[in-house]
């Protein structure tokens, strides 16, 4: 995809030059990829600005040979009117109940509505930053979800009956992990089909390339392309919508700059958003006076950065409007920046079918009090939208108060062309504005840990076979961790730490044990998706598929025919447990296993403080996962098995802040996803490692490079 030429690129700063406006406020080489055109300090050069901006977008389109046919297209309509987007991770407590294994939907609207005015579409993440822990591919993650496709396209018929559209997330640097027999684009466009999308967010991408457009076009009408980084110019005729983000694009004070792609193409749908941002007002302000909409995004990737109160109350009165004057926004006349009285105040002017609405801002951090100039006809009256209230002025001149970092409308034109539900309108805005709180302050949500449920107190001399003791300990534990955007867990990473002895088992629990397991207890877990246990690291579509039918076969008990000693795999946190407790035993919480994997010296890797690929499974082989006793020089100091590489390790380290759950990993394994950054910790990994691993069901959760071993309680206390 080629970006727009270098006479096109500074075709609006010719225009600025041409008109005198040029200067430090004004860039003479615009980025062919920026958000926003800002304009001048002085307000006195905005006409001639304005000028400028209309005579660059005539040459643009003029050199680009802009076509705008997919915009006319009838089946794109909705796009249009798509002002808030909702991101949310599908394993997001408030969508899915993970108690109960189902979606809920209408909990996650209804708390929308409340909070945000609703939300017209949604992005439905799954992957990032749970891909990398095993071969299992962007797709697979979907295919994973509860229900497989046929339940997340039952999903999306649920959103629809709501009325809220569907975006599905292409992670186009996905590309160490299991490959699909098609491509990825006609992979995706049939994952469209298959669960009735109505759009693809292209993360990390400035745009898609034309074959994508068609394959979409072929497996669906009406799906839009949304890219995450700023879209192409020579794009925007077959992507209607882009986000708008990074780098100080959206500027917090001043006057509110143009949104470029918004300015070229009227029709076209930004998403503003600075995920990382406690204030949202800078976003709201530039959404607001560019006639386009807002990305909510507050569970970002396991870390929550809830909306304040203040942020909330703004989107709730904008979107309203937004929603009802939607032909304004992407059919009228549009004149940024027009003349208001009020200290840090600004406006924008937008004119259909007789009927203008001023959109304003407050750029202050104190209430701000403006005079608009205008002029209304005998039969015309002026309300206040924002607010619900009929507006009031004397001789063509109105006033009004806008909230610190506020909006503000007005509305004027003849009443019959407002339609027969104004008044209704009217007052359900009124009602908004009365429960509108304007704290700014960002609300935190706290993490649990579950409690650990302690085992029988075991003697140092009776251990349970294959248990090695640890003496009671007090140590400084160091962790390291690899933030990314995935956030780190509220406990601290350096703290103190005092633990009580414990046993621990000398090597992962194998195939042959878990089998036994299987046979005794007669244990059926309550989701049986992919608990296809014993498998090599390779996926195993096949056996995934089939593994309910193999499980009533009487050999089907049996572990895979040569791996009865390699580590179990493919087993959940509750299978772990539910093991453990059979066996009378537990899992190790993170500070006993690291404890363990260290020693009383705190070594990096459990045979010294340097690595060494001799001493462990890094996947030298290819071969997947080894037998638990194979590397004996890789023993930590007390004598354990398989503490580094072969397999991650579940921990007894479940936490959630009621938004996201999430446990503790140790270890590494044998697979490392190559070729991105994005992609989790792979291979072997030093003993203070810890992943964050984000919980979703069991289906989702089991993965081919995770086992465990178990741990008891000893009596007495320090030895």
């Amino acid at each position: 995809m080629g970006v727009m030429s270098r006479s096109a690129c500074a075709a609006f700063s010719l225009w600025l030059v041409a008109m005198g406006v040029g200067g430090a406020e004004a860039p003479l080489a615009p980025d062919p990829r920026q958000v926003m055109f800002y304009p001048p300090a002085e307000s006195a050069l905005w006409p001639k600005w304005r000028e400028a901006l209309t005579g660059w977008r005539a040459d643009a389109r003029r050199e680009l040979k802009y076509d705008d046919a997919l915009y006319r297209r009838p089946e794109f309509d909705w796009a249009q009117r798509n002002f808030t987007c909702g991101f949310v991770m599908l394993w997001d407590e408030m969508l899915w109940n993970w108690r109960e294994g189902r979606f809920t939907v209408e909990r996650f609207l209804d708390d929308g509505l409340k909070r945000f005015g609703g939300y017209d579409s949604l992005v439905l993440w799954h992957a990032y930053p749970r891909i990398g822990f095993d071969e299992r591919n962007q797709f697979d993650f979907y295919r994973d979800m509860p229900g497989g496709l046929a339940g997340l396209r039952d999903l999306v018929r649920r959103l629809h009956e709501r009325n809220v559209r569907v975006f599905v997330d292409y992670n186009p640097w996905d590309r160490g992990t299991r490959r699909e027999e098609k491509g990825d684009l006609e992979t995706l466009a049939d994952l469209v089909k298959a669960i009735e999308a109505d759009g693809t967010f292209l993360d990390t991408l400035h745009g898609a390339d034309a074959r994508f457009r068609e394959l979409l076009d072929a497996a669906r009408p009406g799906v839009v392309l949304e890219s995450e980084l700023a879209l192409d110019l020579a794009a925007i005729h077959s992507h209607h919508h882009s986000w708008g983000q990074w780098g100080g694009a959206i500027r917090r004070d001043g006057p509110v700059g143009v949104a470029r792609n918004k300015w070229f193409e009227r029709r076209h749908m930004h998403h503003l958003i600075e995920r990382w941002a406690g204030d949202h007002t800078p976003e709201l302000h530039a959404a607001w006076m560019n006639g386009t909409g807002m990305l909510v995004w507050e569970n970002v990737f396991g870390q929550m950065r809830l909306w304040s109160p203040r942020d909330q109350s703004i989107l709730r009165a904008m979107a309203a409007i937004q929603r009802r004057f939607w032909k304004h926004f992407v059919a009228g006349e549009w004149t940024p920046l027009v003349p208001v009285e009020g200290k840090g105040v600004y406006a924008s002017l937008w004119q259909c079918d007789g009927v203008r609405l001023w959109t304003l801002v407050n750029r202050t951090n104190e209430k701000a009090q403006f005079r608009l100039v205008m002029k209304c006809g005998p039969d015309e009256g002026c309300w206040d939208p924002a607010t619900g209230w009929a507006a009031t002025g004397q001789g063509g001149e109105l006033q009004g108060i806008i909230e610190p970092r506020g909006i503000g409308a007005v509305v004027a034109g003849p009443r019959a062309k407002l339609g027969e539900d104004f008044s209704a309108f009217l007052a359900r805005q009124t009602e908004m504005n009365r429960r509108a709180d304007f704290d700014p302050k960002t609300p935190l949500l706290a993490e649990t840990l579950r409690p650990v449920e302690r085992t029988k107190r075991h003697t140092k001399a009776a251990l349970p076979p294959g248990m090695i003791a640890v003496p009671a300990a007090s140590f400084d534990m160091q962790v390291k961790f690899t933030a990314r955007e995935v956030g780190s867990y509220q406990t601290p990473q350096r703290r103190k730490v005092e633990l009580a002895p414990f046993a621990i088992d000398e090597t992962p629990v194998t195939n042959a044990e878990f089998a036994r397991f299987l046979r005794e207890s007669d244990y059926k877990p309550k989701c049986p998706e992919n608990f296809s246990w014993g498998q090599p690291l390779k996926y195993k579509i096949a056996w995934r598929l089939l593994f309910c039918i193999l499980r009533a076969d009487p050999d089907a008990g049996a572990p895979p025919k040569g791996r009865e000693d390699h580590p179990v795999v493919y087993v959940g946190l509750d299978d772990a447990r539910a093991y453990a407790k059979w066996a009378g035993k537990r899992l190790p919480t993170e500070e006993e296993w690291q404890y363990a994997a260290q020693g009383p010296k705190g070594l990096a890797y459990p045979w010294g403080n340097d690595f060494d690929p001799a001493r462990c499974n890094g996947g030298q082989a290819g071969n997947g996962t080894t037998p638990v006793r194979a590397f004996p020089a890789g023993r930590s100091p007390f004598g354990l098995y398989d503490l580094c590489g072969n397999t991650w390790e579940w921990t007894e380290s479940e936490r959630s802040d009621g938004r996201t759950r999430f446990c503790i990993l140790k270890g590494g394994s044998c697979f490392k996803a190559k070729g991105s950054g994005w992609y989790t910790d792979g291979g072997p990994q030093p003993a203070n490692l810890a992943a964050k691993f984000l919980l979703m069901w069991p289906g989702l959760d089991r993965c081919a490079t995770i086992g465990f071993r178990c741990v008891a309680d000893l009596e007495g206390g320090n030895e």
